[in-house]
């Protein structure tokens, strides 16, 4: 038997095998080009800055951006009194609003997909925005929490005990992906059928009326204090999903073979979750339940940019800023003066590209 053969053939069957040695930074990963970032964020810009002269009232982009820079430390922009509210005490928070929602809504779902390897995947997924309408039917109807707890308070306890039944119910279940799909559904379930018994039972008509619009998104009573708390917990998911972004490569192999790249599969799985989960519960909990954004922005920013998770989170975030912007300024002037829930705009135009998903995963099969 020639040896060098028999050399050559042990070589070539070793470097078939997975090396449970590799460490996970030899991951290939492009980073944002500052190119595209500016271009995004410039887009962004733009769009903030002409949401605010779209309404009722004229207002330029001139004095929009006057009242804010007057605001801000700036000479007196000049304008009335009504007209100085309604851009710094209506348009502005609420526009900001909207790009927070929408980027955090965003990053949640390509997280959420790649993670779970589930295309469908959403940050409703787990049953958060069923377990925060839940909590804030229950302050605003059953009087939960006697006045002190607000009603964004009770959204967000309620999307915190959704999760943790989700938790629960996959541990036990044995943890794996599909098993935290099938309990966020199960949870999702249960609270939604829990907030109709409420409203069915001890809600007055108004009452009804305007918990049903909250429940498809609003951001009508967006204040200054929403866009704070929401852009702080923002950046915090975007800080640490953003350095878990080789990691998330990683998972889009299966997760053996992110074992083998060294990931702590179960460890990595419960903190990204975690993060999500509580942006979910924050973002919900000011804006109510928007659907779609989080499944339909990061499939087309991923066919666009690709896979990497270095390119695709700050670019899911900055589509989903600009979409929710826009998808806000139309849901408050295509009927005016009625406005409709933005969570309606959404899945208007989030339906078609969710079916056009569902016929791309099963030619896939």
């Amino acid at each position: 038997m020639n040896p060098s053969g028999t050399e050559t053939a042990g070589r070539a069957s070793r470097s078939r095998r997975p090396d449970r040695a590799a460490p996970l930074s030899s991951l290939p990963s492009r980073a944002l080009p500052p190119v595209a970032a500016a271009a995004g964020i410039v887009l962004l810009c733009v769009s903030v800055a002409l949401a605010l002269t779209i309404g009722p009232a004229d207002i330029r982009v001139a004095d929009a951006w006057s009242v804010v820079a007057s605001h801000l430390g700036g000479k007196p922009s000049g304008l009335s009194a009504i007209r100085d509210g309604i851009v710094w005490d209506l348009r502005l928070p609420r526009t900001l609003l909207a790009a927070v929602c929408g980027a955090g809504l965003a990053v949640c779902g390509a997280v959420m997909q790649s993670l779970l390897r589930n295309p469908l995947a959403d940050p409703f997924v787990l049953g958060v925005s069923s377990g925060a309408s839940t909590g804030a039917v229950a302050v605003v109807v059953l009087g939960v929490g006697g006045g002190v707890v607000s009603v964004t308070g009770g959204a967000f306890l309620g999307a915190l005990c959704s999760f943790a039944l989700v938790l629960l119910l996959s541990h036990t279940l044995g943890g794996s992906t599909d098993r935290v799909v099938l309990a966020g559904v199960a949870a999702m379930q249960l609270f939604s059928a829990l907030t109709s018994f409420v409203v069915m039972t001890a809600a007055d008509a108004e009452t009804t009326r305007g918990i049903l619009f909250w429940l498809l998104g609003s951001l009508t009573g967006a204040g200054w204090t929403d866009v704070g708390v929401c852009a702080a917990v923002l950046a915090g998911a975007l800080l640490v999903c953003g350095a878990h972004a080789r990691t998330l490569d990683a998972f889009a192999f299966g997760e053996e073979a992110a074992a083998t790249l060294g990931v702590s599969v179960a460890r990595t799985r419960l903190v990204l979750l975690t993060v999500t989960a509580l942006l979910t519960a924050v973002l919900v909990s000011s804006a109510g339940a928007i659907g779609f954004v989080g499944l339909v922005l990061p499939h087309a920013v991923r066919a666009l940019a690709g896979p990497g998770h270095a390119r695709l989170l700050p670019l899911t975030a900055l589509a989903g800023a600009v979409f929710l912007v826009w998808a806000d300024t139309l849901a408050r002037t295509v009927l005016d003066p009625q406005e409709v829930p933005v969570g309606v705009v959404t899945s208007i135009i989030g339906v078609p590209a969710f079916v056009l998903v569902l016929y791309r995963t099963r030619s896939a099969r």
